[in-house]
């Protein structure tokens, strides 16, 4: 039981640190969920509820960042809620036979998504100006009145949210190397900026979810794994808004690559 219980409050703190990050904790939780033999939909379901803690800690510590860029930032929150409410209610209406089919696909999409990440983030980089957090901070954006860009890029950003938030209802793997992927394509925020900004998107996709999950899915639900990852993820994603950033990014993509492959064989042995 101990042993169980560690593995699982270690597994939300290195899925809070990486979800502020990087982003696709999830790849590390609900896969050693998943291994400790807990069914698909339950350990999907309590990893929502439990990393939403990371995702506030988090946000808060990167509150400079989103400030600066409040505008444009709130503008997308809302969307991104209608986005994780519209994949929460698909995750209840599909059957769970539909969910456990299709975790191995999300899975794979998830450890593709991770793996190509420095390529996408390269590509971000190249594409915007660098700008120090301090000029982040203190210089007035046009970011910070709202969704930058023509009327047609507005759209193209609001859609783009909102079916990354129906994805990170519904599961979530890597949501936030989407966000950030979409968001440095379509913008010319800084990737730092980026990043503080998917971190409230993403906390407002799981709180969504959360939401529905407690009113109408109390049964898939189990209330020990929740808190224990909310401990654990809590303290990773304080940890990660703080000193997370200096580690190195490799180390974290291998480790989510790995669990995320194991998971993979194991669920695909016992399908």
């Amino acid at each position: 039981m101990w042993p169980e219980a560690f593995a699982i409050a270690a597994a939300g703190f290195a899925a809070g640190m990486i979800n502020v990050v990087v982003g696709s904790g999830t790849l590390i939780t609900f896969p050693i969920l998943v291994l400790l033999g807990y069914p698909p939909l339950v350990a999907n379901v309590s990893n929502n509820l439990g990393l939403v803690a990371g995702g506030v800690a988090g946000t808060i510590g990167y509150r400079r960042e989103i400030a600066a860029h409040r505008g444009f930032a709130f503008a997308l929150l809302p969307v991104a809620l209608a986005g994780g409410l519209a994949g929460a209610t698909l995750l209840l209406v599909l059957p769970s036979s539909a969910f456990k089919a299709i975790v191995p696909v999300l899975i794979l999409v998830g450890i593709l998504l991770v793996a190509v990440g420095p390529w996408i983030q390269r590509r971000i980089a190249a594409r915007t100006a660098p700008a120090s957090e301090a000029d982040a901070v203190a210089a007035p954006t046009a970011e910070a009145a709202g969704i930058p860009g023509g009327r047609g890029r507005r759209v193209g950003i609001m859609v783009s949210i909102f079916i990354l938030g129906v994805y990170g209802g519904y599961f979530g793997a890597a949501q936030g190397i989407l966000v950030v992927g979409a968001l440095g394509i379509l913008t010319t925020v800084s990737l730092g900026s980026l990043n503080a900004v998917k971190n409230l998107l993403v906390t407002g996709v799981n709180l969504m979810a959360s939401i529905i999950f407690i009113l109408f899915a109390r049964d898939s639900i189990d209330w020990a794994v929740v808190g224990l990852i909310t401990v654990g993820a809590g303290l990773g994603g304080l940890l990660g808004a703080r000193v997370g950033r200096r580690l190195p990014p490799t180390l974290l993509r291998v480790i989510i690559v790995t669990v995320g492959v194991v998971a993979l064989v194991n669920l695909m042995l016992h399908s």
